[in-house]
């Protein structure tokens, strides 16, 4: 007779940073595309929505008073003020996705992995994403075709400061090929979710396993 083997995983946070044009965003799609456990986060903020965007799938859209209100209460996990609105992770969300072992990427720069590692930092895994060089990032940049030669140049003059905080990161990927690149990052994300601490219920398996040797 075989015993079930009643151990869980706890989510994790996964979180990817870079310089804009490194492929971030590319990355982070094709994995969520390709991985049912996990899952994108999604950010509360307090500008208006835009054509086509979707309440609690794109952003939760709160007025200014209640984003302060959940401020107050402690219920976001990271937050930022970007111009004229507030944009931040709700805890809760994040927290039950976890709980029912589902993994949560998330798309921030340096300053709001810090928040994330001083509020989470046992379920946080740090990836960050380098280009292969400064030619290869401003062609990327260039390639997209929507921002000016001005808008170009102070990005490359950003990604200086951005690149700066890498070894605030658990791990680097220098992405020169999408593939080897994504293929890297699920090799990241699978040894994470094998991580001891992760697995809920384990010790009491291996003390029925142990017991019935």
């Amino acid at each position: 007779m075989t015993d079930e083997i009643n151990v869980h995983r706890r989510g994790l946070m996964l979180v990817l940073s870079s310089p804009s044009g490194a492929g971030k965003t590319t990355l982070s799609r094709a994995l969520i595309d390709g991985d049912e456990a996990i899952t994108m986060s999604v950010s509360a903020t307090t500008r208006r929505p835009r054509p086509g965007e979707t309440h609690g799938k794109d952003y939760y859209f709160l007025s200014t008073e209640d984003f302060g209100i959940m401020l107050n209460k402690g219920e976001f996990l990271e937050h930022a003020k970007v111009f004229d609105n507030y944009y931040g992770t709700p805890r809760q969300p994040v927290e039950e996705a976890l709980n029912a072992g589902q993994d949560v990427l998330f798309d921030i720069d340096w300053q709001g992995t810090q928040q994330l590692d001083e509020s989470a930092s046992e379920d946080l895994v740090k990836v960050f994403i380098l280009p292969p060089s400064a030619y290869e990032l401003e062609k990327r940049l260039n390639s997209r075709a929507q921002d000016s030669a001005e808008v170009v140049a102070s990005r490359m003059e950003k990604a200086s400061d951005e690149i700066s905080h890498y070894q605030e990161y658990d791990y680097i990927i220098i992405n020169e090929n999408v593939d080897k690149s994504l293929a890297e990052l699920r090799s990241i994300l699978l040894a994470e979710r094998l991580k001891r601490k992760r697995q809920t219920g384990l010790s009491d398996f291996v003390k029925r396993l142990r017991d019935a040797l």
